[in-house]
């Protein structure tokens, strides 16, 4: 059987390959799409700027989701005794049925409304007389059916252009239960550059409404959050397994596995570990603005990753018996992870990899292919801003655009009488001139190698033109681009949702990815692989710019 004629990375300079990437492009696009695409020349943190979280050129067939896709699918779809109440046309709403794998356990009384699929499914005369109604009607039934806790009304496109007023229907409901916390998020799709939009909604929302809601002490002498974590896979289990081995209490995940009392207790952690920046550090630094709360990052993704994390974790709370507890963890949980390692990498070193996937998702798996012994040779996020690329300390820097003005901006101010700060100023300067960093991320781009090249808002196009070029052993991207990939030869490895296995988070994780790239990487079937087209080619067209 033929197969495609491959060119090896080596015949082809960055700047060439950038070069072919813009050929097809208009002039004007072109232009546009050289800002977002970058030849890494970073030495340490000094990197060049790179153009991010604009939006995306129409005509292109990008590989982003939309804002509500943000709001519902990932900050709030994870929760498992809130219903989630999409307020559109039915369509909308198949996003709400558990299409991300995020896994969960039922609460005490069975609560999981994870496998529902809640939507006030609006019509053509609902769009055209209003939804408010039918809105009610639709909150009054969950209530009625299962007495929850909490309702979550999402707005879809349709319903922010018709102007139903979605948070004044919820403030009613909340007030006629009494027992039941009813709240809306103006998530229409249009309304940001990407689903980082819906992150930042969303995140806004469960703060103003959930956080701070249960004063009652929670029991444990090491308390944290992990925030921008959403248990795909079952990622939560695995860290969860992990902290309780340590004795770390994790009071709240946002929001995998996550509950309403889990958000509403939030405030009683003594530190906060953030995994997903990008779609979580508005809640970190509202935390520590008004409950005095610190916040550093962590990367529970890729064994090293772990174990550094859980060290820092450790170092912050300064305890003997919590730092011995740490390395005894570690020193038991390694041996199966160095043996997976030194065997797959017998197989896997020096082969190469793409990612482009959503929030830090593309830097923390970077860490995992390292511990194989592959090279990322490029990578990009689907809804990055420029500090996820050149680190938080770019943020003073950035403009206000009239997509950011859309999101509303909660001014916190320190509370009255539950602000505490965690540590005094001698501690926290103490931690710090040890080389403790607090609330800091350094991005992607002084991770990545010399001369690899990064982009964001990767296009299908552009995809499948690498490809072509560079022919990586693994693509690793979302569910939009699975099957092109796979049909250009390659193997794809969808990292949003794990089309399948999981957990990768954490030690045991680690041991999972490392088998799974490499059937992968290794397996002869990707060589057989031919596009119907490649077989019969059927049609043909030119663009009318050539």
């Amino acid at each position: 059987m033929a197969t495609m004629t491959k060119k090896k990375l080596v015949q082809w300079d960055p700047a060439d390959v950038k070069a072919e990437l813009l050929a097809k492009y208009p002039s004007k696009v072109a232009r546009k799409r050289a800002k977002q695409i970058m030849i890494n020349e970073a030495q340490g943190n000094e990197t060049p700027e790179i153009s991010a979280n604009v939006r995306t050129t129409p005509g292109i067939i990008t590989m982003r989701g939309c804002t509500y896709a943000g709001c519902k699918g990932v900050i709030m779809g994870p929760t498992r005794d809130i219903v989630n109440l999409v307020h559109g046309p039915i369509g909308c709403s198949f996003y709400a049925w558990l299409t991300r794998r995020n896994q969960t356990d039922a609460g005490p009384d069975g609560e999981n409304y994870m496998n529902y699929c809640f939507s006030t499914d609006m019509q053509d005369s609902d769009i055209i007389f209003g939804g408010e109604k039918k809105l009610t009607q639709a909150i009054q039934e969950a209530y009625d059916l299962f007495h929850p806790r909490s309702i979550a009304i999402f707005a879809t496109c349709p319903v922010g252009l018709i102007g139903d007023d979605i948070h004044t229907v919820a403030k009613r409901m909340k007030e006629k239960f009494g027992d039941c916390n009813v709240y809306a998020f103006s998530c229409e799709g249009y309304k940001g550059v990407s689903q980082s939009a819906g992150h930042h909604i969303a995140n806004n929302q469960v703060f103003k409404h959930i956080v701070g809601e249960n004063d009652a002490e929670k029991p444990g002498k090491y308390k944290i959050n992990l925030l921008g974590e959403y248990n795909i896979g079952g990622d939560g289990f695995e860290i969860d397994r992990i902290f309780k081995k340590c004795g770390i209490t994790n009071i709240a995940t946002f929001s995998g596995n996550s509950t309403y009392d889990q958000f509403a207790s939030a405030h009683k952690a003594d530190l906060n570990a953030v995994m997903c920046h990008r779609s979580i550090n508005y809640v970190a630094d509202m935390l520590e603005t008004k409950f005095g709360i610190p916040w550093v990052k962590v990367n529970f993704i890729g064994a090293d990753a772990t174990a550094k994390s859980l060290r820092k974790i450790a170092e912050y709370f300064g305890d003997k018996e919590l730092v011995d507890k740490v390395e005894a963890v570690i020193a038991e949980e390694m041996p199966e992870v160095s043996v997976a390692r030194a065997d797959v990498r017998t197989r896997t070193e020096g082969k190469t990899a793409m990612m482009f996937v959503g929030g830090s998702r593309a830097h923390h798996y970077k860490e995992l292919f390292n511990e194989m012994g592959m090279k990322t040779i490029s990578a990009g996020y689907e809804f990055g801003h420029r500090d996820d690329y050149e680190g938080r300390q770019v943020i003073p820097t950035l403009e206000v655009d009239a997509d950011s003005r859309n999101i509303e901006e909660i001014h916190v101010e320190p509370d009255e009488t539950r602000y505490n700060p965690r540590k005094t100023p001698a501690e926290f300067k103490a931690l710090e001139e040890a080389g403790y960093t607090f609330k800091q991320y350094d991005g992607l781009v002084p991770d990545m190698d010399q001369g690899t090249i990064i982009i964001d808002d990767l296009n299908q196009y552009e995809a499948e033109k690498l490809v072509e070029l560079m022919k990586p052993d693994i693509f690793c991207a979302g569910i939009k681009e699975k099957y092109s990939i796979q049909k250009l030869g390659v193997p794809m490895k969808q990292l949003h949702s794990y089309d399948s296995g999981g957990p990768y988070a954490g030690f045991k994780g680690a041991v999972n990815f490392y088998k799974e790239i490499d059937r992968l990487v290794n397996s002869k079937v990707w060589s057989y692989m031919l596009a119907p087209w490649q077989k019969n080619p059927e049609l043909s067209a030119s663009y009318v710019w050539e």
